[in-house]
Parts: structure tokens; sequence; C-alpha cells
């Protein structure tokens, strides 16, 4: 059932639409370098062919996985010869590109430059991170997105009815729930619902009227659980975990949950999620409610205590407790705009009266000499120049417990805006 044509193409409208680039180009034979990035099971090769055909280009076909650099040479020297000699070209797919390594990838810029062949490349990761950039630069991106339920669901009705490639020469009926099942547990992926419709068609035994009939139990039996697009060093690990923390950071509980069930189900490390908790607490909840570090804290001890599938309750209630929790960034700005400070200012020596005075000779130095020990004022508090310099870093909101907090810090700044602050002195001589 592979399509043949765009006509016969189902998915990725926001490419291919007609008026898209893409869809132009390949009317117009403008493609030049191309690399489709996404799911499994969206089309990528069949869209690679489809373009051959439709261009009246020779297709060549490598995989990353078994294809050497000798496979490579020979294939781009019989595009060369072809183009020298009748001036057809040369479409050269290259499947899970993202498998070749960097010398391999390097192999193909001189023939891709000059137009001795037009690259289409297929990866289910983001070559921005697994593709030279010296071959992205010469390609245009197209990142292929997981089929909808209609769009399989089509695919579905049309392998039943086609007598040549599908099901059509079979007596068949399948129920409507059954055929949305397939549609639903695919999660995008066409060839696994094609696959799961033919493993029902030709394991299920017909009827005494010669017909065979999918049910919604025959269907849940073909297609098993879904198989969550999750790999922990692809795109879908870390655009899963961003999704859990902009959700925390969006007050969101609900959808917090969803992307914690999602890395639950398809087995991400506990840790690894306690501990971008643990850093969100800090980051985005912060003074607002110092609880939530507690808690995250704690829930990463007892995840990595338990384990699965007990972890997934500490878990979940410490992303739930900050997802509902005040927020505030004032803790990572305060010490962000210090590191800043730091490494761009010139660095300020230590006052005097805050210098080490438990050694002997400090006196003599001058170390010590008028500091004011805060216990012995009233509110365990005095006034005095803690660090040489008129500088403000930490900006307290008005969120939650911060807002008890900033009004201790206005109070104590309005003290500090009263002493006289002069240049640290320089360390006197022993001499």
């Amino acid at each position: 059932m592979r399509p043949r044509n765009l006509e016969e193409y189902h998915g990725q409208s926001h490419i291919l639409a007609p008026g898209k680039l893409l869809r132009r180009a390949i009317e117009a034979d403008r493609i030049q370098s191309l690399i489709f990035y996404g799911p499994p099971g969206t089309g990528k090769t069949s869209l690679a062919q489809i373009i051959a055909n439709q261009t009246k280009s020779r297709f060549e076909r490598l995989s990353g996985v078994e294809s050497n650099v000798a496979d490579m040479r020979r294939v781009l020297a019989s595009a060369a010869n072809r183009l020298a000699n009748s001036g057809a070209t040369t479409l050269l797919f290259i499947d899970e590109i993202h498998r070749f390594n960097k010398a391999q990838q390097d192999v193909l810029l001189p023939d891709v430059e000059n137009g001795t062949v037009r690259l289409i490349g297929a990866t289910t990761h983001n070559p921005f991170f697994f593709v030279n950039s010296p071959l992205v630069s010469r390609s245009q991106i197209f990142e292929l997105q997981p089929l909808n339920e209609p769009e399989i669901r089509e695919l579905l009705g049309q392998a039943l009815k086609d007598e040549e490639r599908g099901l059509g020469h079979m007596k068949f009926q399948a129920d409507e729930d059954a055929l949305g099942h397939l549609a639903t547990v695919a999660d995008g992926d066409a060839r696994k619902a094609l696959n799961s419709l033919e493993i029902a068609a030709l394991t299920t035994q017909p009827g005494e009227d010669g017909v065979i009939h999918i049910t919604m139990e025959v269907a849940e039996e073909c297609i098993q659980k879904k198989a969550v697009v999750y790999d922990g060093d692809e795109d879908a690990h870390y655009d899963t975990i961003s999704a859990f923390i902009k959700s925390m950071r969006g007050s969101d509980p609900d959808a917090t949950l969803y992307w914690l069930a999602k890395m639950i189900h398809a087995g991400e490390d506990p840790r690894f999620i306690a501990r971008r908790i643990i850093i969100h607490a800090a980051e985005d909840v912060g003074l607002a409610d110092p609880m939530a570090l507690v808690l995250a804290n704690a829930a990463f001890h007892a995840a990595e205590f338990i384990g699965w599938p007990e972890a997934r309750i500490p878990i979940a209630e410490a992303a739930i407790y900050i997802a509902c929790a005040n927020k505030s960034n004032s803790v990572v700005k305060a010490i962000d705009s210090a590191l800043g400070d730091v490494r761009s200012g010139k660095t300020l020596p230590v006052p005097d009266h805050l210098k080490d005075s438990h050694y002997s000779g400090a006196k003599q130095l001058g170390h010590g000499a008028g500091y004011k020990y805060s216990h012995d004022f009233p509110g365990h508090f005095v006034p005095q120049d803690y660090l040489g310099a008129d500088k403000r870093f930490y900006e307290p909101t008005e969120q939650g417990v911060e807002k008890k907090i900033k009004a201790r810090v206005d109070y104590w700044r309005e003290r500090f805006a009263k002493i006289d602050r002069g240049q640290a002195k320089q360390p006197q001589s022993s001499e």
C-alpha cells in the first residue's frame, strides 16, 4: 500500500498541501538536497520514492545501518557517469542517515555540492544534532509529523478495498470500532496500523459464510500495547521532559501528569525525572514556596530507594505539588546576575572588617577590626558594609512565602542605604 504519487500520499499537509513549498518544488522538478526527519511510519521513504518518480530521476537507496564507504563511492561514481553520458539525474536516498559517522557523511559533500546526486536523507533524529553541519547547510530540512487518526483510518479503508495491493481480494468485514482502535493505538504510525490489519486478516479464521470478521477483540490482540515514541538519546526524550517542565512552570497539573505518565510508560529512569523536578523546584518555584525543594529532594531519594513502579507515587506527588505551587524565578535571576557581575566586572576585595580574624597576626593587619556581630543588636540585625560597593542582585517577588521575605529585605535595604559604602580597604603591610 505504499503510495505511488502525491495523490495517494496521506498526511504532511503542512509541507505537501497545494501551494506549499515542497509540493511546488516537486511539481516544478526543482528539488535539490532534502532531509526528512520524523517518527517511524510517517512516510519518509515513500515520499522520497514519489519524488524520484515525479522528477524522472534514477532512484538509488543506501542504508545508514548497512552501507559503508565503498557502497557510497560505487553509487556516486555511477551517478557521475550517468550524468556525464546521458544527462540523467540520480536521487540518492539514504535511510537512517544519522547512522553514518562524520567521515562517511563527508564523503557525500563534494557530489552533493556539485549536483552529481540529489540527496534525500531520512532520519528519526533531529538532523541539526546528528547530521554534519556542512551537509545540513546544503539541504532543506522538512519535519514529518505523525499521521492523525482520520488519516490512518482512511489508509486502512483503502487497504480493505484495494484488490491489487491490499486486502480487497479477500472476503473481509471489519467493525468500525475495530478500525478505530487500530488507528488510535498506532499512534501516528501508518506502517504499524497496516501491519496490524494484515496480521488480523491473515490470522483470523473465516466464518461459515467465508467472511473474515475483524472485531474489536481481534484488533486488540493484533496491535497489542501502544509503543510510545521515546528513545533516551533522541528528540522525544528531550521534547517530553521539556513539556513536563514547562507544564509544571505553567501551573497545569493535568498536563504535568500526562507527560510524566508518558515518561513512566516509556521506562524513563526515575532518577532522571526526579532530578529535573529538583532543579525546577529551585529554579521556578524558589522562595515563593521553599517546601517545594524539600519535597522534590524527598521524592528523589524515595524514587532511588524503591524504583519503578512504586516510584511513580512520590514523583507524581512532588510534580503535582510543584505545578500547584506559587512560582518565582528570583533565585536563579539573582545568582545569574551575581555570576555575570563577577565574570565581567572588577573583582571586589573583601572589606577588612569581614576578613578572617581567627589567626595570629590578623589583628596586626587590621582584619576583623570594626566588625559588628549581628546577634548583639536588636532584632539580630545591624547595618554595616558587607560588600564594599552598592550592588543589588536579589529582587524578591510578592509570590507566596516570598512576599514576607520581600518585606524583610526592603526594610534591611532601607537601613543599608544609610551607611557609608566606601571601597574596601587594601590589606595593610606587615612591615
